[in-house]
């Protein structure tokens, strides 16, 4: 498929950006059912680390096995696969090529009660399973907040040195930021608006409430008529913190939820403005024939 004008579009707004990273954008924005429209969809699977194997995967067991991970990415025409190294590895020979890799290169486990992730995997690592990109989470807000944002200056250098993306997991907690204000309007848009500065190529956020957290935000809010009241104009507002719609933004799936609960959520995105979602759960928790119709009710709306 020739490159599309929306694609040419979305590629003019990073400049500054390598051929060989402006290469690997196109060929994740132009792969599977969604190529082309400059919206996406991803399989993200790292909750293995994040939640424990049973937590995950007990309720589909078919996911405990990572061909099948691939297979339901390349089968359901997703626009890639996000996953940390081991999962990645065992099926790069036998899938080689078939969809476009992120490789997740930090996690945290549920058994440590700080607010960090650690590395578990490096740029080479995504370079010699022919990735398009990296994954890392920053947790803006937390105590290692700090250290995070530094690990990503270095890995976001590393990885556009060699011409790959990279994928801002932008989670808000701790510090000022109470437990609803996790998933606040403006906590949110603080979130992207900070993986942007950081260079992200893409950016990953929870899909914000109407809530508003920083007592300091609350009057310019109100002041200036921000509109939170709809899924849809949240994400309009989140959009725009993401350098006025020039930088791409997906959206969590969140906890396991109901199809027409988890469409309605897509469809405030698409209305919004925001540029797709990336849906785990929701998906590989489901039997094969269920998740990829899912995915495909999911990628209808979105094209």
């Amino acid at each position: 498929m020739l490159r599309t004008e929306v694609v040419r579009n979305i590629l003019s707004w990073y400049e500054g950006e390598t051929p060989g990273l402006k290469s690997n954008l196109s060929r994740l924005l132009m792969h599977g059912r969604l190529g082309g429209t400059g919206r996406l969809v991803i399989l993200p699977v790292d909750q293995g680390f994040e939640h424990g194997p049973a937590r995950s995967f007990a309720p589909n067991p078919v996911g405990y096995d990572p061909h099948y991970l691939y297979e339901l990415a390349i089968e359901s025409g997703v626009s890639g696969y996000a996953a940390p190294l081991g999962l990645l590895e065992q099926g790069a020979d036998t899938f080689a090529g078939e969809v476009p890799l992120i490789l997740k290169l930090n996690s945290g486990n549920s058994l440590v009660s700080n607010q960090d992730q650690a590395i578990t995997g490096t740029v080479d690592d995504a370079m010699r399973l022919g990735c398009v990109g990296v994954g890392f989470t920053i947790y803006p807000g937390a105590d290692s907040s700090y250290d995070m944002i530094e690990e990503l200056r270095e890995i976001s250098h590393q990885a556009k040195s060699r011409g790959l993306i990279s994928v801002v997991w932008s989670y808000p907690r701790g510090g000022k930021v109470t437990k609803d204000g996790e998933t606040g309007l403006d906590i949110i848009a603080y979130a992207a608006h900070m993986a942007a500065l950081m260079g992200a190529t893409i950016i990953k956020v929870k899909l914000p409430t109407a809530h508003v957290d920083l007592e300091a935000a609350k009057s310019v809010y109100t002041k200036h008529g921000i509109d939170g009241n709809t899924a849809a104009a949240r994400v309009r507002h989140i959009m725009q913190a993401a350098f006025n719609g020039k930088r791409i933004v997906v959206f969590s799936g969140g906890a396991a939820k109901n199809t027409d609960e988890l469409l309605d959520e897509v469809r405030g995105i698409r209305e919004g403005g925001g540029n797709g979602s990336i849906i785990g759960r929701n998906s590989f928790q489901r039997s094969k024939e269920d998740a990829i119709a899912l995915l495909n009710e999911v990628m209808d709306v979105y094209a």
